[in-house]
């Protein structure tokens, strides 16, 4: 939203009553939020209904908003202040809830400083572990930190003239924000900071930065990669698959979890005179650990081992044949007659003998016939990188690129513009590159924030860059600027006050009649005056924006007894009817309102002519004229 515009004007009058309509729970509640933004009290405000509804809605959602406020500013304190007990004194709900804050937030500082864990178990009370863990958080970065509430209501004006304050008051009727915030143009609330816009943000590269409520939170934006996910801390821990029911062990297997893997282990555990082979199965061992798998076989030359039931035994090569019959050269199908007991994996049979073989993704021990895992990574299958796992291996790719859904092996560059958040990675425009992108900003009145995307706009007003003459005034708008020059009309001058908003001077001009001027005395017109405000061109626009106050210097209800008003109107340049304007009463002032009510494209240039009249009995009596001078860049940022 541009910078909202205050103008003061010396016109006294009074409003018409409101007359009663239909109102809804949202409208009382509005109402209510309003006047505890402006530090009203909560148990005596106007009610806007005769419905208790309403009026029990109405305080309450004055009450939260100054419940906050007392929290937040005992939270602060503690922050800044670094103690407690010299800030308050008193016995008030007030100084005991802001006391509380304070106090809870130091305790969670300090688990913070000593290591210890946010989340404690100390019967400490909901409000005030709450206040606790927040403070504890606050210095670890990527998290966020909401305002928390008190329990009583904050009524302290500020200052002799008994202004209120959103925030904080430093003196001499003076209104601040507290960290993260800045000071309203109506010199007393307080609106969110956009560090994310700004580039005032600490995140790394690889970290989105998200605002928040008087700060912001950096979040990763590529994922950890395969056997991984993004926990709410921002950093990647590993996948129990196991624990998940993600892996693929057979049911004769469970599943050990490993860093960014797992494991398949046999269920069935060998008794004593077994061994456990590659798939799970129990062979039998002799004396001394001696088994016919073992490298260095237990049987003497020309015997065949066979494992039995705990054991084993050597039985000759050698074939008897009975009276009348000799030994040919026919071959005897060991792994026919054996079946499980020769081989770890697979048997194939030789002309007198046999060979063992491995399955898929193993290797032939040294002893010819258990097997080892094979470790696939070492001949680089992977176009990146390449996890061994038992029996397998894995892909997996490096930060902006994603594992081809074709082969599973090949990783393919992970286009950032075009995913469904690309439109928000960049402020202006996004150029994919080979396992990243990068951002670039209009060509004249930006500059690249330092996080590489937000677009900042060029004051070249301050740099001195513009090309305005001596005569003229320099304004910054968001991508350029504009040079100014306004003079008063005949018969006006200008007057000796001016309002600096935004670097740029409000003239007003008041009426200054020659000597028998009739004329000039009968015209309404008492003063015309030209003020400047900028704004984008709205990304999102879900609500009336108000950009210009026009306020009265005497409160309303000043003569009762005279029937007079003070009507507010748009004389010029309302394009499309795009701007309205309402009126309003605040602390007893009357308050003319415009409003932006419909979006507007830019780059647009708008002169909003407005009219401020003061009607006696149903005649203006006199009146004054503001220009508004509305620059719409053609950018959000």
């Amino acid at each position: 939203m541009g910078p909202g515009i205050v103008i003061l004007f010396s016109l006294f009058g009074v409003l018409s009553a409101n007359v009663g309509k239909q109102i809804s729970i949202e409208q009382c509640c509005k109402d209510g939020q309003d006047r505890g933004t402006d530090n009203q009290d909560c148990t005596s405000i106007p009610l806007i209904s005769e419905s208790t509804t309403c009026r029990i809605v109405q305080e309450q959602c004055c009450v939260a908003v100054l419940e906050d406020t007392v929290c937040t500013s005992g939270i602060n304190m503690a922050k800044g202040q670094g103690g407690c007990d010299t800030l308050f004194t008193g016995s008030t709900c007030e100084i005991k809830t802001t006391k509380m804050c304070c106090d809870c937030c130091l305790l969670g500082r300090a688990a913070q400083e000593q290591g210890l864990p946010c989340d404690h178990s100390l019967s400490l009370g909901y409000q005030c572990g709450l206040v606790s863990r927040a403070c504890c958080h606050d210095r670890a970065p990527d998290v966020e930190t909401k305002p928390l509430l008190g329990k009583c209501i904050h009524s302290e004006r500020c200052g002799w003239k008994g202004k209120w304050c959103g925030q904080e008051c430093v003196g001499n009727g003076t209104c601040a924000c507290f960290q993260g915030y800045k000071l309203k143009p109506d010199g007393k609330n307080c609106d969110d900071i956009n560090e994310c816009l700004l580039g005032a943000s600490n995140c790394r590269v690889g970290e989105r930065c998200i605002n928040t409520l008087g700060s912001y939170r950096c979040q990763r934006e590529v994922s950890c990669g395969t056997g991984y996910e993004l926990t709410d801390s921002n950093n990647c821990k590993d996948i129990d698959e196991c624990e998940l029911g993600t892996h693929n062990c057979a049911p004769d297997f469970e599943c050990q979890n490993t860093q960014g893997s797992f494991r398949c282990r046999p269920k069935n555990q060998c008794g004593d005179g077994y061994i456990q082979d590659a798939l799970g199965n129990c062979i039998g061992k002799g004396k001394g650990s001696t088994t016919c798998l073992s490298q260095t076989g237990p049987c003497h030359p020309g015997q065949q081992c066979i494992n039995t039931l705990g054991s084993f035994t050597c039985l000759r090569n050698s074939i008897n044949c009975g009276r009348g019959y000799h030994v040919n050269s026919e071959d005897i199908n060991e792994c026919r007659h054996y079946p499980g007991r020769l081989c770890a994996h697979k048997c194939e049979n030789a002309m007198g003998s046999y060979k063992c073989s491995c399955t898929q993704g193993f290797k032939l021990a040294s002893d010819g016939r258990n097997c080892d895992d094979l470790n696939e990574c070492e001949s680089n299958p992977c176009s990146q990188e390449c996890a061994n796992v038992y029996g397998s291996y894995q892909c997996y790719c490096r930060r902006g690129y994603q594992l081809s859904d074709v082969d599973g092996i090949n990783c393919e560059d992970i286009d950032e513009c075009a995913l469904p958040t690309g439109g928000h990675i960049c402020a202006y425009r996004c150029h994919n590159t080979p396992g990243s992108f990068h951002c670039t900003c209009p060509a004249t009145g930006y500059a690249l924030a330092p996080n590489g995307r937000s677009c900042q706009d060029i004051d070249e007003c301050v740099t001195g860059t513009h090309t305005c003459s001596e005569t003229e005034s320099c304004f910054n708008v968001q991508g350029g600027f504009r040079c100014l020059s306004f003079e008063c009309p005949p018969n006006y001058r200008r007057a000796e006050e001016t309002a600096r908003i935004e670097r740029s001077d409000t003239i007003r001009c008041v009426k200054s009649c020659q000597p028998n001027d009739i004329s000039c005395v009968l015209d309404p017109v008492h003063s015309v005056s030209h003020t400047v405000i900028s704004m984008p061109t709205f990304r999102e626009f879900t609500k009336p924006e108000e950009i210009v106050f026009l306020r009265t210097m005497s409160p309303a209800h000043s003569f009762p007894h005279i029937s007079s008003d003070i009507v507010f109107d748009i004389l010029e340049g309302n394009v499309q009817n795009s701007f309205d304007i309402v009126k309003r009463q605040e602390h007893g002032m009357i308050v003319g309102v415009v409003r932006q009510v419909k979006p507007l494209i830019g780059p647009l240039n708008i002169v909003l002519k407005l009219a401020m009249n003061y009607v006696t009995s149903g005649v203006v009596s006199h009146r004054n004229l503001v220009n508004v001078h509305v620059f719409v860049s053609e950018f959000w940022f």
